[in-house]
């Protein structure tokens, strides 16, 4: 490659009048290049086939040099912070690298991929949200309605948040990490609720429903070799199928009122029965009482006759004027004794009938008419 004009002439050529002897003069900025980079140029110019003293070869080594210059530096990469680098060399596996500026050899002998692993990603399952335009969500009948332990069908819609733990295990070991994710999600729900009964999937179980599930899918995809990590399940909605939600709204109300009821009677069971079991220990003790008073009484008693045989059998006159005189003290205390004047003549004995008659008996033993 030359930079004549094609004739035999002195005809002008890029530095001015071409030579007699047709070669060009030296360029404009002196009289030729260091001989280092001369010598550097024409071993360029004899690897590509080129004449080491044509200027034409020496700009086609230097954009060749520029283009290798550009190709090396194609190889820096950056890491952000959210991300994770992981270098491929031919297509395989070679480093993990962490955020920051860093070097891998330029394609096609290297390459990177820099999936977010801080990112948490969200799948919805049983329902799609609405746009900001739409402002309502879109029911999965399909994918929302399940099978309890009861057998009752029940509309379940949740979500479920992951982020990447491995990114090489991530990007190499599944094909499709949200589909993965999604039916490992749906496949755990649909077990658990299957063994949970439908009032405390309602009602109070919902937590440990959710953890559950993030256990059991957890599992799954560690066995799967994912590199997911599960942070949370949470239940969006819970509610019996559209179809008979007010047929099942009238049971739970039938069911409320049951409830309740039984609450009540166990309210009044729990009044009524330690009141007549007081009652009963009272009526118990009052009775134990009262025998322990007739025992001691009836043993006073027969020591008293005792006592009284025994001062009979050693003073029989004594003791039978003392026992007339205590009698007869018993009888004279209670009846009503009038003392009239032996002088006293003419007085008619009066016997009151009426007070008779309102008077009630006494049956006390010794008491007289």
């Amino acid at each position: 490659m030359s930079w004549h004009n094609g004739g035999s002439g002195g005809g002008p050529g890029p530095w001015g009048p071409a030579r007699p002897s047709g070669k060009r003069p030296p360029p404009p900025w002196g009289s030729g290049l260091p001989p280092e980079i001369s010598a550097l140029f024409a071993r360029l110019a004899r690897l590509f086939g080129a004449d080491g003293g044509d200027w034409g070869g020496r700009f086609g080594i230097i954009a060749v040099a520029v283009v290798v210059i550009l190709w090396l530096a194609s190889g820096l990469f950056r890491v952000q912070p959210d991300e994770e680098g992981v270098v491929l060399r031919f297509g395989a596996f070679t480093r993990v690298v962490p955020p920051g500026l860093s070097y891998h050899l330029p394609w096609p002998i290297e390459s990177v991929l820099r999936p977010a692993v801080t990112r948490i990603n969200r799948i919805e399952i049983g329902y799609r949200a609405g746009m900001p335009a739409e402002g309502e969500d879109r029911d999965v009948v399909e994918e929302s309605l399940m099978l309890t332990g009861d057998e009752n069908i029940i509309d379940i819609d949740f979500t479920v948040f992951w982020r990447i733990r491995s990114a090489p295990d991530y990007l190499f070991n599944i094909r499709h990490p949200a589909g993965t994710v999604k039916s490992v999600a749906e496949s755990v729900m649909r077990e658990v609720i299957g063994r949970t009964p439908i009032q405390p999937a309602l009602t109070g179980a919902r937590g440990a429903i959710e953890e559950a599930v993030q256990k059991a899918a957890q599992a799954i995809l560690d066995d799967y070799r994912s590199g997911i990590e599960i942070t949370q399940v949470q239940l969006q909605k819970v509610d019996p199928p559209p179809a008979v939600i007010d047929s099942f709204r009238d049971v739970q109300r039938a069911n409320t009122d049951a409830e309740r009821m039984r609450n009540e009677a166990e309210a009044y069971h729990n009044d009524i029965v330690p009141r007549a079991r007081g009652d009963a220990a009272r009526i118990i003790a009052e009775a134990d009482g009262a025998r322990q008073a007739a025992i001691a009484e009836a043993t006073g008693a027969a020591q008293r006759f005792q006592s009284v045989l025994t001062a009979y059998r050693a003073a029989k006159d004594i003791t039978l004027t003392r026992l007339y005189i205590e009698t007869m003290e018993q009888v004279l205390e209670k009846g009503r004794v009038t003392v009239i004047d032996p002088s006293v003549k003419g007085i008619v004995p009066l016997l009151s009938l009426t007070a008779l008659a309102g008077a009630k008996p006494d049956l006390t033993p010794g008491a007289r008419p």
